[in-house]
């Protein structure tokens, strides 16, 4: 998304797009259609469910890709991984399934991470704009909605299907949003679409894939935690490709996300 240097809401689109082009047409060409493993007379509604988790997935791209060009990615990336307190409130308020105390915990270690990282940019050089900051919160709202959908659906539904159904939903849902803010979607440099091109092929399809297929086989609070890998491994890329420095709370903190999903993962 940096080196694409385009608004946020337009990486998005390009990302689910350039996966898409290639995702749509494999499902169709394996004779994928909306027909689940518990009969097809819910094939309507649960393909509608698949599409509703792609506009929440495309809320949660816009306003995430968008906080990543205001503030530091790292910064971006553990507030956008709060997505784990919603996922189980979710799981908890509406499908009526409480968390179990080690997810609790787990959890609570993991976020430790958040406020260390979070006091450190405060307090020194590297303090991120508010604005991003709220909107990479808000995006993982969405995000742990997408979750939940995702787990709810794929217990009847293939990971291709899921996949297909779904980023249909979020390219449209993102087409509308790029209009309706007038943004540019054309015009861009060479080095520009290669980055677009990173992020629809590597980004979306090959980790979304690998994520969808995950989420048929764990629960939506465990993915969610372990997920947050995905953290330190941000802080050490932009350090590395963007030259944002790296703090001694930051990584302290990555080893405390690590304890964490272990503790998530091993008693879940």
């Amino acid at each position: 998304m940096r080196w694409a240097g385009v608004p946020g809401t337009v990486s998005a689109f390009y990302r689910v797009l350039i996966a898409g082009v290639v995702l749509i047409p494999w499902a169709l060409k394996n004779g994928e259609s909306p027909h689940f493993r518990r009969g097809n007379g819910d094939s309507p509604r649960f393909a509608w469910i698949a599409v509703t988790g792609g506009l929440f997935f495309a809320l949660d791209l816009a306003l995430w890709n968008t906080s990543v060009m205001r503030t530091q990615a790292a910064v971006a990336a553990i507030l956008g991984n709060n997505t784990p307190i919603f996922v189980g409130l979710i799981s908890w308020v509406v499908l009526r399934r409480r968390p179990r105390a080690s997810f609790w915990i787990g959890l609570a270690l993991a976020l430790g991470w958040c406020l260390l990282i979070m006091s450190a940019s405060l307090r020194g050089a590297a303090r991120g704009s508010m604005s991003g900051n709220a909107l990479a919160i808000i995006a993982s709202l969405f995000f742990g909605a997408y979750l939940v959908v995702t787990e709810r659906v794929r217990q009847s539904m293939s990971t291709l299907t899921f996949n297909a159904l779904a980023i249909a939903g979020s390219i449209t849902a993102l087409l509308v949003f790029c209009l309706v803010l007038r943004l540019p979607l054309w015009g861009y440099s060479p080095r520009t679409w290669l980055a677009l091109a990173g992020l629809g092929l590597i980004s979306q399809l090959m980790a979304y894939y690998a994520l969808v297929y995950a989420l048929g086989h764990l629960p939506a609070t465990v993915t969610s935690v372990g997920l947050l890998a995905q953290v330190p491994c941000t802080a050490v890329l932009a350090w590395l490709l963007l030259g944002e420095p790296l703090t001694g709370a930051q990584l302290a903190g990555g080893g405390i996300v690590l304890a964490g999903i272990t503790v998530v993962n091993r008693y879940s």
